[in-house]
Parts: C-alpha cells; structure tokens; sequence
C-alpha cells in the first residue's frame, strides 16, 4: 500500500471520518511487518486492536463454563443460608429451653399456703411503708426550709 495513502487514512482515522473499512485497511498495514519507521509508533495502537479481537468475550464463553459456573454459586450459597437458618433456629431453641428451666428450677417467690402468702405481703408492704414514710419526712424537712427562708427574705 502506498505510504501517501496510509497518512491520508491515518489522518481520516484521528479526525473521526475513517470508515470501518478504512480502519481494516489500517490494521492491516500496521500489523504487517513492513510498516514505515515514521509511522512505526502507531504500530503500539492498532496492534492492541487486533489483540483484543482475540480475547474471548465472557458472553461468547463456552457453555460448559457458564453452566458450571451457574450450578456452583446457587449450591454454596443455598448450603450457607441452610448453615445459617439452622444455627439461628438452634440458638432460639436453645435459649429458650435454658430460661425455662431456670425458671422453673429456682422459687419465684411461690408459697405453698394462703397464709404464708399473706405474711409476705405484710413484709414487703412494710417495706414500701417505710421507704415512702422516709420521703415525707424528707418533704416537711424542706417546707420547714422553706417556712424559714420565707421568714427571713420577707423582712
């Protein structure tokens, strides 16, 4: 091919107007081994072209690799989330099972007698009384505090 020619194709191809064809034409020349020495550093450019036509497409990849590929991921996947459901199903049933026989296993302050449940109650109702007679007395402390700072800031 004439070199006046692969300029004018080169110069078509850098401005954007180069056919597909053209473009071939271009390839061609540039992968060949008789390339001009001021045009050899394009060589680099068309020649990864022709380099990435020959790289497999992964929508072009064989089936038996897409297909084997496909089973795998669900299979893995579906034996984690069993791993998972069951270890999480184990943990609730498990837990539970302890609270209950904690609970059943230590006294929830049951009584076996009427009686004895009423005796209880007086204690723990005496208890509270004492707790709540201490806050009154803490409240008439702070109103005799307060009858007093009356007497003193109203003079």
């Amino acid at each position: 091919m004439e070199l006046y020619k692969i300029e004018e194709l080169l110069e078509k191809y850098f401005q954007g107007e180069s056919s597909i064809a053209e473009e071939k034409e271009l390839t061609n020349y540039f992968s060949s081994s008789n390339v001009a020495q001021h045009l050899e550093q394009y060589q680099p450019l068309f020649g990864y072209f022709s380099l990435a036509k020959e790289q497999i497409n992964p929508k072009e990849a064989p089936e038996w690799h897409t297909q084997k590929e496909a089973t795998a991921k669900p299979v893995w996947w579906s034996l984690a989330a069993s791993v998972v459901i069951l270890l999480g199903i184990g943990m609730y049933v498990y837990t539970t099972n302890e609270t209950k026989t904690s609970v059943a296993s230590s006294e929830l302050g049951t009584c076996d007698t009427p009686e004895e449940a009423f005796r209880e109650t007086q204690k723990a109702l005496a208890l509270l009384s004492g707790h709540v007679n201490t806050g009154i007395e803490s409240v008439q402390v702070i109103q005799e505090y307060d009858k007093s700072k009356g007497k003193v800031f109203n003079q």
